[in-house]
């Protein structure tokens, strides 16, 4: 299993390589949107929506959100605007995880997951589509890094250290020495890439790297209570080894929003 995990993220890693450092503008949106309208798909069935009829209306709401947002990501404070309430929705994300981890028996309404789904599938694609805008490609590469390293330290550091559980009720194989595991692994990366990005407030920047990676925990654990009440182990089959599209853009969709919004905070 750990084998064909590694493969596969090997094959996704270069795919997504390529896509954020040689496509333009409008060819990144449209590969975007290769990921978010299955990962919208996946999400129908957590919403309980089990038949294609269901699945492919709720998919065909996600594009028609995004189309809507697409023409206004050049307009001045709109993706501003758009970033702060995100970033407060995921706030309000963790008092759900404490009231559902709290009474687990009272799963919540299809239509209160479905709602939630539009932000969890939106907002990072308008995310990372403004972090290139204004960043470039390499910052987005930088966001993906980022993630991506929490998520190996968390790995690994679970299974050699792992203990104490993090969440028990909403995803058991999470530990706290997990998740200092990878806190320390995006540290190391943090001050690493404030000094390669020559970032101005150097040390303002690894706190946003820091924060980020807190919500990518949160944006995880959010999936995870998903698809406890749905009864699934994975959100789908797509990915050998690593289940469904969601399952490897959960982090990454609360992570995106936090981490250009810090990043307009601290300025240039």
């Amino acid at each position: 299993m750990l084998r064909q995990r590694i493969l596969t993220a090997l094959v996704l890693a270069a795919i997504v390589v390529w896509a954020v450092l040689k496509l333009p503008a409008s060819g990144f949106g449209v590969a975007l949107l290769v990921v978010v309208l299955p990962g919208a798909w996946e999400w129908a069935r957590l919403a309980g929506w089990s038949g294609a009829r269901e699945r492919l209306r709720y998919v065909a709401a996600v594009l028609a959100l995004i189309l809507l947002i697409w023409p206004l990501l050049g307009k001045s404070g709109f993706i501003g605007g758009l970033l702060v309430a995100v970033a407060g929705a995921w706030c309000g994300v963790l008092v759900w995880l404490w009231r559902y981890a709290g009474r687990p028996e009272r799963p919540d309404r299809p239509v209160t997951v479905a709602a939630a789904g539009l932000v969890v599938l939106a907002a990072p694609w308008a995310a990372l589509m403004a972090l290139r805008a204004d960043y470039g490609p390499r910052y987005v590469m930088f966001l993906l890094l980022l993630v991506w390293a929490a998520d190996i330290g968390a790995y690994f550091a679970g299974r050699r250290w792992g203990r104490r559980k993090l969440a028990p009720a909403i995803s058991p194989g999470k530990t706290w020495e997990g998740a200092l595991g990878g806190g320390l692994a995006t540290l190391v990366l943090a001050l690493v890439g404030a000094a390669f990005l020559k970032v101005g407030g150097g040390l303002g920047f690894v706190a946003v790297c820091m924060v980020t990676v807190g919500f990518s925990i949160v944006g995880d654990l959010f999936e995870s209570m998903m698809k406890r009440q749905s009864g699934l182990k994975d959100s789908g089959s797509l990915l050998p080894g690593h289940g469904g599209v969601l399952d490897r853009v959960d982090s990454l969709s609360a992570a995106a929003p936090v981490f250009l919004l810090g990043l307009y905070g601290i300025g240039p």
